[in-house]
């Protein structure tokens, strides 16, 4: 068939806001021209994020009912221990209420001081616990992934000469780990092919330095694989994740992605010195090791939420969902990181908007213009959220999984079209206020005059 359904019954529904120019003006102006800042109910459809806005299954919601409240050794903690070593086949898996959470317990724990991590693109607050523990990040990305008109299958691998190279610059003494984010939201939400795994583990071999993986999205990345690597197309999407983790010494994941929940995170490690470090962290800043932050419920509906993310009829529909919304907008000549990924549709505003320079924002203009044209809420992953010497201006329409469908994404496509039609008298903005970092969550700002 050549529609592509949802492959789901709606049991279940929440009215949406419908506003007008004016009113959106004035919230605008009210949250300092920073979607951050907008409350959720002057938002029509909100694209800010596919991190925990999930609609959750009929079986987790019944799931929930068997949460077990425990301190500690909850039932449900070892029911969600066990999903996601089926998956990883890691030794040691800490819960963390989400995934900065299990990021700033590995950085803490790791002692990253002066030392660099390298990545094939650190998303933002990945680099925001390196550098509050005052260490560096380091992207290298691929060449390809640097351009978003370029169509290839596996943008978002790690370019392995560099990492090698960089490793002989800095010495692997002063180089901890060396991390890969799958699939790469940084890059445009671009998958990492096996093979690039395996010669970055090569490297980090050669090197004695250990391999962890941003998981985040880690079923969409293996869905990847099997439609474009050879040698993959009759292995299940379990069967690829478990060979993809069996490359790697640990993880880090916020669940409220591919965990397809509402809340949650880990941190997984087969080094028993890391994790004795790690679980010490964790007890003194999440809770105690088996539930580490979360309602015990929460841990009952991740470990469904496990399951449900392996079904490839759900992951066809939702890298179709994607794919669908961007060749609207493609076809319409707007210029987006090509392939489309696997969780979002990332406009090029630098394209989009070429007038307005770097030091304007150009992606953060366009994402309040979207959403003053439509109540469609946005977000900015360039200028505002990387500085200046960010790789790209981009503007991601990050789609929750399960909640919206095709008529959501025509109506997305037509507000982006018409932005697109008086593209030229679109303006810039400039900073009034800013955090020290991740700014892009708090900062103020204002048109240009």
């Amino acid at each position: 068939m050549k529609t592509q359904i949802e492959p789901f019954k709606i049991k279940s529904v929440e009215p949406i806001a419908m506003t007008t120019r004016e009113q959106r003006e004035q919230y605008l102006k009210e949250a300092s021209y920073n979607a951050f800042a907008l409350r959720s109910d002057h938002v029509t459809i909100d694209l800010l994020t596919d991190s925990g806005t999930t609609a959750m299954s009929s079986k987790q919601w019944a799931a929930l009912m068997d949460g077990d409240e425990a301190y500690a050794g909850s039932v449900s903690y070892y029911k969600f221990e066990d999903e996601v070593r089926k998956i990883t086949g890691f030794k040691y898996i800490m819960p963390t209420h989400q995934g900065r959470a299990a990021e700033k317990v590995l950085f803490t724990a790791l002692g990253v001081k002066d030392k660099f991590i390298p990545n094939n693109t650190h998303f933002d607050t990945t680099r925001g616990n390196i550098e509050f523990n005052n260490g560096n990040a380091v992207d290298l990305l691929n060449e390809a992934g640097k351009h978003p008109e370029m169509i290839a299958d596996f943008k978002g691998n790690m370019d392995v000469e560099k990492l090698e190279a960089f490793i002989k610059e800095k010495g692997a003494e002063n180089i901890p780990i060396v991390m890969v984010t799958v699939t790469n939201n940084g890059g445009g939400g671009q998958p990492v092919s096996m093979q690039n795994i395996k010669d970055v583990r090569k490297v980090c071999d050669k090197y004695g330095l250990p391999l962890y993986l941003d998981c985040c999205r880690f079923a969409e990345n293996c869905y990847f694989i099997k439609q474009r690597e050879k040698g993959y197309e009759n292995k299940t999407v379990l069967e690829i994740a478990q060979e993809l983790f069996s490359y790697a010494d640990g993880a880090t994941m916020s669940c409220k992605k591919d965990g397809m929940s509402n809340s949650g995170g880990f941190l997984a490690t087969n080094d028993e010195k890391v994790a004795e470090k790690a679980q010490t962290v964790l007890i003194v800043t999440e809770g105690f090791l088996t539930y580490g932050g979360l309602t015990r419920r929460d841990l009952e509906a991740l470990a469904v939420g496990f399951r449900e993310v392996m079904d490839e009829n759900y992951l066809r529909y939702r890298i179709g969902q994607v794919e669908y919304l961007g060749k609207k907008l493609s076809d319409a000549g707007i210029q987006i990181v090509q392939p489309t990924g696997g969780h979002g549709v990332f406009i090029d505003a630098r394209d989009f908007l070429s007038h307005i320079p770097s030091t304007q924002f150009p992606a953060q203009a366009l994402c309040n213009e979207i959403y003053l044209e439509s109540g469609v809420r946005t977000v900015e992953i360039g200028s505002l959220m990387f500085g200046p010497n960010t790789m790209m201006e981009l503007v991601r329409l990050a789609i929750p999984r399960r909640v919206y469908t095709q008529n959501h994404m025509d109506y997305v496509a037509e507000a982006c079209i018409e932005v697109y039609k008086r593209r030229n008298s679109v303006k810039g903005l400039k900073l009034v206020w800013e955090a020290p970092i991740l700014r892009h969550f708090t900062a103020k700002l204002a048109p240009m005059d």
